[in-house]
C-alpha cells in the first residue's frame, strides 16, 4: 500500500533519547531518519508536518493476542471464577456461545488496537475437534477486513489439548493448510497428560509444512522446567532455531539461580524466544535475566476482557509499562528495554518485514506526547497519533496536530 505518492516530511519530533528528529516518507516508506538537516532527499515539494517536540516510536506489536475470545465490542461480562483450567475451559465455551457475533467482537479489538498505535500481532486461535475451524475462519475474514492496517500472524491453539483431545492433531494439521502460520500447544504434562506425545505431534507438523511453533506453557517449577529443556533439545534437532516460542513459562519465575542459568543458556543456543505479559497474579520469566543469557523476550496482551480475566484495551505502550511495573524495571534503559519487548523483539518473532524507524523500512509510526521512550513507558499517555505506510489514522484519543496531516485520513479505514 503506498502513501498518497507524494513526499512527505516529519519535522519537530523527538527520537527515543529525546533528541530531535527528523523522518521523510514517500510512497509509505521511510525514506530519511536522524537529526535535522537541510538536505532531506525529497524536500523539495514536500508536505512538511510538523509534531511540536512529539515523541516517534515505531509501531507496536503484540506478540500475543487472543482475538476471538475477547468481549471488547460486546456488553461488559463480569468475571467467573473456576477452580480448575478444566471448568474455565467450559464456562469460556459458554460465555462465547452467548456473545455477540465474534466477527464484530474481534473487529472492535482490532479497531481499538490499530487506535492505540498496534501495526502487527500474533494472534491464537482456538482450534480443537469440537470447534474445528470455526473460530479459525472467522478470524480469518475479518483479518482480511484489516490488511491494509494491521499485519496479523495467526497461531492454531489447541487450548483444550492434543493428546487428551482425540482428533485435534488433524485439526491442526488443516488450519495449516488454511493458512496458520504457527502451530500452537499448551501444557503438555499438566493438561494433555503426554509431554512427549504432545511435542511429537506439534514438532512434526512444524518440520512436515515448515511452520513455526508457540507453546502455551503454565506448568510450575520443574515440571516446567524439564518441558523447557525438551522443547529446546527439540527445536535443535529440527533443526527450528528462531522458529519456537514458549508463551508465559510461568516456571521460569519459579526456579532457582543455577537452574535458570542452565535452561537460559539451553533457550539462547536454541534461540527458542518466550513470551511474557507480567501476569498480575504469578511469578513470571525474569526478564533481564534471560536477555544478558542471550533470550529473545517479547511480550503481549493476551486475554483482553475475556472468560479468562477482565482486563486490557489493547494498549501495546500500557503493557510495556505493565512490564516494567512488575519486573521492578526503573531506569531509562530498564524501561527501553519494556518498550523493545512491544516493538522490536516482538517484530523480530513474527518476521514482521521492513519494520523500524530506518530509511527504507515502511513508514508506521506512532507519535506520543512524551520527552522520550522511557518516559512513555512509565506514562503510557493515551493520546497518540497513528501513522500506517505514511498515511495517518482517524482514531480514537488522537493528538491535535499538523492540519495538514488530518487532512490525510485514510479513506480505506474499515467501518
Amino acid at each position: 500500500m503506498s502513501s498518497s505518492g507524494h513526499h512527505r516530511i516529519f519535522k519537530g519530533a523527538v527520537d527515543a533519547d529525546g533528541a530531535p528528529m527528523t523522518l521523510a516518507t514517500c510512497d509509505g516508506r521511510l525514506t530519511y531518519v536522524g537529526a535535522p538537516t537541510a538536505d532531506v532527499p525529497g524536500a523539495s515539494g514536500a508536505q512538511v508536518i510538523d509534531l511540536q517536540g512529539k515523541l516517534v516510536l515505531p509501531g507496536f506489536v503484540d506478540g500475543h493476542i487472543h482475538l476471538d475470545k475477547s468481549f471488547v465490542g460486546d456488553r461488559w461480562r463480569p468475571h467467573r471464577p473456576a477452580a480448575t483450567l478444566r471448568e474455565r475451559l467450559a464456562a469460556e465455551k459458554q460465555d462465547i456461545a452467548a456473545a455477540a457475533p465474534m466477527a464484530r467482537r474481534a473487529d472492535a479489538l482490532m479497531r481499538q488496537a490499530v487506535s492505540f498505535g498496534t501495526i502487527a500481532m500474533r494472534c491464537h486461535v482456538d482450534v480443537d475437534a469440537s470447534t474445528g475451524l470455526t473460530h479459525l475462519n472467522e478470524i480469518m475474514a475479518v483479518r482480511e477486513k484489516w490488511r491494509e492496517w494491521l499485519d496479523i500472524e495467526l497461531v492454531a491453539f489447541p487450548q483444550a489439548g492434543v493428546m487428551s483431545c482425540p482428533g485435534t492433531a488433524q485439526v491442526l494439521e488443516d488450519a495449516v493448510r488454511a493458512g496458520v502460520q504457527v502451530i500452537g500447544g499448551i501444557d503438555p504434562t499438566t493438561l494433555d497428560g503426554d509431554p512427549h506425545g504432545q511435542l511429537n505431534v506439534i514438532f512434526g507438523i512444524a518440520e512436515k509444512y515448515g511452520t513455526k511453533i508457540d507453546i502455551h506453557l503454565h506448568e510450575p517449577g520443574d515440571i516446567g522446567l524439564a518441558q523447557l529443556h525438551r522443547i529446546a533439545s527439540r527445536t535443535q534437532a529440527a533443526g527450528l532455531q528462531g522458529r519456537v516460542s514458549v508463551s508465559h513459562a510461568y516456571g521460569l519465575g519459579d526456579i532457582g539461580p543455577d537452574a535458570l542459568d542452565t535452561i537460559a543458556r539451553a533457550l539462547a543456543d536454541a534461540d527458542v524466544s518466550i513470551m511474557t505479559n507480567a501476569p498480575g497474579d504469578r511469578a513470571f520469566p525474569p526478564i533481564l535475566r534471560l536477555r544478558e543469557a542471550g533470550v529473545c523476550v517479547f511480550t503481549g496482551n493476551d486475554n483482553i476482557q475475556d472468560s479468562w480475566w477482565p482486563y486490557g484495551n489493547g494498549d501495546m505502550l500500557q503493557r510495556a509499562m505493565l512490564i516494567g511495573y512488575r519486573s521492578g524495571f526503573y531506569t531509562d534503559d530498564d524501561l527501553r528495554v519494556a518498550l523493545e519487548m512491544a516493538t522490536s523483539a516482538a517484530a523480530r518473532v513474527i518476521g514482521k518485514a521492513d519494520y523500524g524507524l530506518q530509511p527504507g523500512c515502511e513508514a508506521s509510526f506512532v507519535v506520543v506526547d512524551a520527552p522520550n521512550a522511557a518516559a512513555a513507558v512509565a506514562a503510557a499517555p493515551a493520546a497518540r497519533a497513528v501513522i500506517r505506510h505514511g498515511r495517518y489514522w482517524g482514531g480514537p484519543a488522537q493528538l491535535a496536530l499538523d492540519p495538514a496531516l488530518l487532512k490525510d485520513t485514510a479513506g480505506s479505514t474499515p467501518t
